[in-house]
């Protein structure tokens, strides 16, 4: 009898047909406009909140970047309940987890907690989207946070590269510059700044809620109307998104005392509803997003030992994208380094992949995708993402046929289209005296 391993049981215990059994997304919007979304999971009694608002730093205004970072930081630090250290202690005492965040795109807040807790949690959450007091000396010492993150990201190579590689590719633009600020910008925000950015963005109808756990959508849907009935919606002028113009390809040298040159090459790329996305994760698969069997691990480590890591990927956000090869090699070998990087490229684009690396990378991305789906918190997530992104709730039954149907001919075209070689932005941040970049 043939015996299969234990990750062949694995993968079919997970694949998506049962994921999406097993999840029964359900959807309703509510009527403040808040967009809920529920998967009901009764193996234990939890219950997790992901949380999506349309409040991302491209709403920034200018000379006080960093704005709706500092806010989504601050929103755990006081309402007119409760002082942060009563939240603190409230969410330490039922044992659960409340944090906030922020990107280009949004403001996030996640919470987790036990489910005979969850009046409680569904309490704090309001408070903390409609009641938070946003004190003056919690916005200080949170400026001072910021500010030394800012400092200590300017001594990290990796940092500096990614920093520099997106002022380069998105230059004028909200999605080029750093999601929390700088210096300058984050000390000229004040009280007003904040209560106002919030007051305008922190919207119900601007809002995408996840819950995932011991919980029914009807159950949800009561409790929210309840404790969220005082949350307002708010209409503002509807804002384009900002155009996303590339900038041209260019060479930056950054000197830094470093025995390891930190590489980033890249330029512009598709955004996530593009409908090349899926042949473009397939062919990027391929090119340097598959690890150790991609082409660019085997040509630059595996053959010729010039980088411990080396990787590509197209990173798609709602209005934008961008491509993207990050390595780590000698100073003396970065010149080299990159050439066989863009020969890499060039192969891409010119040959067809063959018919094994072409299975090879649709067995992994099928494969691979229930695993991103393996925990509360993780499905939660993904909910959000789905529907910010627009995918529907039927994605997850969709996903394998959207990649099996990449084929040769469709890598090749996609590569062709979305490889751009004469358009490339590279950053060395190395030292320049050894590395010598030519190109």
């Amino acid at each position: 009898m043939k015996k299969f391993p234990v990750l062949f049981f694995l993968m079919l215990a997970l694949a998506p047909s049962r994921i999406e059994a097993r999840l029964l997304p359900q959807r309703s919007v509510l009527d403040n406009g808040l967009v809920l979304l529920t998967s009901e999971q009764r193996v234990l009694p939890m219950v997790t909140f992901t949380l999506l608002l349309d409040a991302g730093s491209r709403y920034d205004l200018k000379g006080i970047e960093g704005l709706a970072n500092l806010t989504a930081r601050l929103l755990t630090y006081g309402t007119r309940s409760r002082t942060a250290l009563q939240l603190s202690e409230t969410l330490d005492f039922i044992g659960a987890s409340l944090s906030s965040g922020c990107s280009e795109e949004l403001a996030t807040v996640s919470l987790t907690l036990l489910k005979k807790d969850l009046d409680t949690g569904l309490n704090l959450l309001a408070e903390v989207l409609t009641a938070s007091l946003f004190p003056a000396e919690e916005i200080k010492r949170e400026k001072q946070s910021i500010v030394a993150l800012i400092r200590a990201k300017k001594e990290d190579p990796g940092e500096i590269a990614e920093k520099k590689f997106f002022e380069a590719l998105f230059p004028q633009s909200p999605y080029g510059r750093p999601v929390e600020g700088t210096e300058e910008s984050v000390r000229a925000i004040d009280r007003s700044h904040i209560v106002d950015f919030s007051d305008r963005f922190y919207r119900p109808n601007r809002a995408i809620l996840a819950v995932v756990g011991d919980i029914t959508h009807k159950e949800m849907v009561e409790r929210l109307s309840r404790t969220f009935q005082s949350w307002e919606k708010k209409t503002l002028a509807k804002a384009a998104p900002p155009p996303p113009s590339p900038g041209a390809a260019t060479l930056i040298r950054i000197h830094k005392n470093l025995t390891q040159a930190n590489i980033i090459i890249g330029h512009e790329g598709v955004p996530r509803n593009h409908p090349d996305y899926y042949a473009i994760q397939v062919m990027n698969y391929i090119l340097g997003g598959g690890g150790f069997s991609s082409r660019m691990m085997d040509s630059i480590r595996n053959e010729r030992g010039l980088a411990y890591s080396v990787y590509s990927r197209f990173e798609a956000d709602k209005y934008i994208g961008a491509f993207q090869i990050a390595m780590q090699t000698k100073n003396e070998t970065a010149d080299e380094a990159i050439r066989i990087a863009q020969e890499e490229i060039q192969r891409m684009r010119e040959q067809a992949v063959s018919e094994e690396e072409l299975r090879a990378a649709k067995d992994y991305l099928i494969g691979s995708f229930p695993l991103r789906l393996d925990t509360n918190r993780k499905v939660a997530n993904f909910l959000a993402q789905v529907e910010f992104f627009g995918l529907g709730l039927d994605y997850l039954e969709r996903y394998p046929e959207l990649i099996r149907r990449v084929t040769r001919e469709e890598t090749l075209r996609v590569a062709k289209r979305y490889l751009k070689p004469e358009r490339l932005i590279t950053v060395v941040v190395a030292n320049q005296e050894k590395a010598k970049v030519k190109r």
